[in-house]
């Protein structure tokens, strides 16, 4: 679909040349996040099957609503993985986590081959660890959404992303499981030390994450810094500019009511702002912004298309209606009511 020699980025430079294709950051960063150590991964799986196991039977599922509920517990039941949607990993794995105690007395009078790994520590580390490292990778994949992020932001969430795990296993070379919560309550519960083969395979994970995250988004030059904050000018940041545009920027780095608009606005409606002041610079700058840097807008336009085509309407045509979901402009329904012609004639 993508491909730049026969798929649709190709098709779509044939037409306009001077397009950008930038993959998306959203997908790049749940590329980057797949890969794991074997033993977390036989982890991962089997925890998915237990969930599984208990959520594709109705009975089984009703019972265990029945036990958390007579045990006390803040869920009733466990969320089921599907690989299509995002996010689903992580809050399935915390509430397996949270219920785990649930899912143990649950197994006493159900048969099921996996019910003694929710009596093995070990396996019970590696599923707390799994729980918040994926927790906060739902988090990171959440701010990436939206429909104003900058490829900017993005970067700099991956770079913030990759020196924590970096911080975070030389915590766990210390012995220091602080950062990841799960982990650490399960520890102080059981007042145990984490076997040496978890916090191995969690040093592991983390060192691989860092290394799969800036595969994916290499690190970026300085050359462009100045179009995320024109007032905080070095000179390196103005290398890729010509003298015009450098003296322009330098004009109008100390203008200070630029600079309190600035803080004021968002980037992309600033150089928007400044275009007739400042037209090379502000089309450089509009130029560099402008690619999306996810699918977001795309992922929403097509949630509020499954929400209007049901199997009911399934041959309406939801050209008009779509638009009118999907645009952000606010109809100002009196004036049009008053527009129209109350009683016609006959």
């Amino acid at each position: 679909m993508v491909g730049r020699l026969t798929g649709v980025v190709k098709r779509v430079k044939d037409v306009a040349p001077l397009l950008t294709a930038v993959h998306c950051s959203i997908h790049r960063e749940a590329l980057a996040t797949k890969t794991m150590p074997a033993d977390l991964n036989k982890v991962l799986n089997e925890a998915v099957k237990t969930v599984n196991f208990i959520k594709s039977r109705p009975l089984q599922s009703r019972l265990f609503g029945i036990l958390c509920a007579e045990m006390g517990s803040e869920h009733r039941q466990l969320l089921l993985h599907t690989e299509v949607r995002w996010l689903s990993r992580g809050k399935v794995l915390t509430r397996l986590y949270e219920l785990r105690d649930e899912v143990r007395v649950f197994f006493v009078d159900v048969r099921f081959e996996l019910a003694e790994r929710f009596c093995d520590f070990e396996w019970l580390c590696k599923l707390a660890y799994l729980a918040d490292i994926f927790g906060y990778l739902n988090g990171l994949n959440l701010s990436l959404q939206g429909k104003t992020v900058t490829v900017f932001q993005v970067q700099n969430k991956i770079d913030a992303t990759i020196k924590k795990f970096e911080m975070w296993d030389r915590r766990v070379g210390q012995n220091n499981f602080e950062s990841l919560d799960s982990l650490s309550d399960l520890l102080g519960s059981e007042e145990s030390e984490i076997p040496s083969s978890v916090a191995s395979a969690v040093s592991a994970h983390l060192q691989a994450l860092g290394t799969q995250l800036r595969k994916y988004f290499p690190a970026q030059d300085n050359m462009n810094n100045w179009i995320e904050n024109p007032f905080v000018l070095q000179a390196q940041d103005a290398a890729g500019l010509s003298s015009r545009e450098q003296d322009s920027l330098v004009e109008l780095s100390c203008d200070s009511s630029l600079k309190l608009e600035f803080t004021q606005t968002h980037v992309v409606r600033f150089w928007i702002r400044v275009f007739k002041e400042y037209p090379h610079l502000a089309d450089k700058a509009i130029r560099f912004l402008m690619p999306f840097s996810t699918t977001y807008l795309c992922e929403t336009g097509f949630s509020s298309l499954v929400a209007l085509k049901t199997k009911y309407r399934n041959r309406l045509d939801v050209t008009s209606d779509l638009r009118l979901k999907l645009t952000t402009i606010q109809p100002n329904i009196g004036a049009l009511a008053s527009a129209m012609q109350h009683h016609p004639s006959h």
